[in-house]
């Protein structure tokens, strides 16, 4: 892992570099995950173009801040991202759930030079169930079974699959992981998608529950220059589930674009 220190505080990241060409793709993982989850894009994207992935404040090897959950939350988040973005000059991002939040955040009302945004698994406002922010808080072992019901995170994914993201999920912890949910509870950029001004991507697994198609739906709607894409078999974790489709749809998306 490679290391950037901003806002006093260290932020965890990788890059794979396998000959490609182009600025990094950088990737954010959502709520509760780290830059694991985005295993095969690191694995197989970087031989189109160096892909980076971190671990926001507080997952994985990163440092945590000291912040309440909602817009403080989401602008240190934006700070991390700010700040592996420029320490990588890279160029688009590609952010799932929370991440994707972030990704948005960042695009409409941060001073970067951006030429896209890929939006996974993700939405203008993320609302969420009041009975998983009550499991998160009292009941992190219930929260954690049910996000990995069927349909959630994976659609019908590989029992390994399900099993890892849970014990990934349960090593950041319920403090980390409910102030991640409560800030996508918060999160409402219906107002600026406007401001977004690159080429964007808005991909949305088939079945998944926790952000459904309808919601990139609208993202492609608002977003000036924004196309929807849906990949099939997959649910919120499509880039771990479908990653095949997953990059297929990247790739196309970049060359299309000229990005």
């Amino acid at each position: 892992m490679e290391m950037v220190t901003h806002h006093g505080r260290t932020t965890a990241y990788r890059v794979a570099d396998r000959g490609g060409e182009g600025r990094p793709l950088l990737c954010v993982h959502g709520s509760g995950g780290t830059h694991e989850v985005w295993k095969a894009q690191l694995g197989r994207l970087a031989s189109r173009r160096p892909v980076a992935a971190l671990d926001l404040s507080g997952h994985g090897d990163s440092e945590d801040f000291d912040a309440d959950a909602g817009w403080e939350s989401i602008s240190a988040y934006a700070d991390d991202v700010l700040a592996v973005a420029r320490e990588t000059d890279a160029g688009v991002l590609v952010g799932n759930s929370l991440g994707g939040a972030v990704a948005m955040r960042l695009a409409a009302e941060r001073d970067h030079d951006l030429d896209g945004l890929v939006l996974a698994g993700t939405g203008a406002k993320l609302p969420v169930l009041a009975d998983l922010l009550e499991w998160l808080d009292g009941d992190f072992d219930r929260a954690v079974e049910f996000l990995h019901e069927p349909d959630r995170l994976f659609h019908d994914a590989d029992p390994r699959y399900r099993r890892l993201s849970m014990a990934a999920m349960e090593r950041v912890g319920r403090r980390v992981t409910s102030r991640d949910f409560r800030t996508c509870h918060e999160f409402d950029l219906r107002d600026r998608l406007d401001r977004i001004s690159v080429p964007t991507l808005a991909l949305a697994g088939e079945h998944d529950r926790l952000t459904p198609p309808e919601y990139h739906e609208y993202l492609a709607e608002e977003i000036p220059d924004c196309e929807y894409r849906e990949i099939p078999d997959a649910a919120h974790l499509a880039m771990l589930e479908t990653p095949e489709a997953f990059n297929d749809a990247v790739r196309s998306f970049l060359d299309e674009k000229g990005v």
